[in-house]
């Protein structure tokens, strides 16, 4: 058998296993690589391949964007269970949270809390898996990411619109004075 020159040091660059330590992650990652292999259903290869990614792709969903995703779609039954393969957190806006069943990687207090006193249910990966191993009848949900305060100084992303990186006193010489912004400093673009 030859060696293929022209591929030789390629390498994919797609993960094939979470880089974390956390043991209970890999359990999970365990559970749905059996699930993915043995089902023919695309929820669980999904779900999968989002355990793998890195906490930057996991961004944090918040209640009031749940309950919109519920109370939006018509087709949602009461037997739903959204699915969000990264953290839930609360919002203090949400007035009113209606009965829901979430399954997270993680639940803040206060967000758990909440859904527990609407008569809801906090679900982990492995519940899920020995009540839905299809994931059928799931909402598969997941956050921004670029909602991060620090993609607002990317420029790749906003241009020159990019929020410069500024020192964070306000007192003494040389910080952000807007120069090449406005003609009251010295000269505008």
């Amino acid at each position: 058998m030859g060696i293929d020159l022209e591929n030789q040091h390629k390498r994919k660059s797609n993960r094939s296993a979470p880089e974390s330590d956390d043991p209970y992650l890999h359990l999970l990652v365990k559970l749905y690589r059996f699930l993915s292999r043995r089902t023919d259903a695309k929820f669980n290869k999904v779900v999968l391949k989002r355990l793998y990614m890195s906490k930057i792709y996991q961004p944090p969903v918040s209640l009031s964007k749940i309950s919109q995703q519920a109370t939006e779609k018509t087709h949602l039954s009461d037997e739903t269970i959204v699915v969000v393969v990264g953290p839930v957190v609360n919002d203090p806006r949400l007035l009113e949270v209606p009965q829901l069943s979430v399954c997270a990687l993680r639940f803040t207090d206060s967000a758990r809390t909440r859904i527990l006193n609407a008569g809801g249910r906090c679900l982990t990966f492995d519940q899920l898996a020995l009540e839905r191993p299809t994931g059928a009848n799931t909402v598969l949900l997941r956050g921004r990411v670029n909602a991060r305060e620090s993609t607002r100084h990317f420029r790749g992303l906003h241009g020159k619109h990019a929020a410069p990186y500024v020192r964070k006193s306000n007192s003494g010489r040389k910080h952000e004075k807007g120069r090449g912004r406005r003609n009251s400093r010295a000269f505008k673009i």
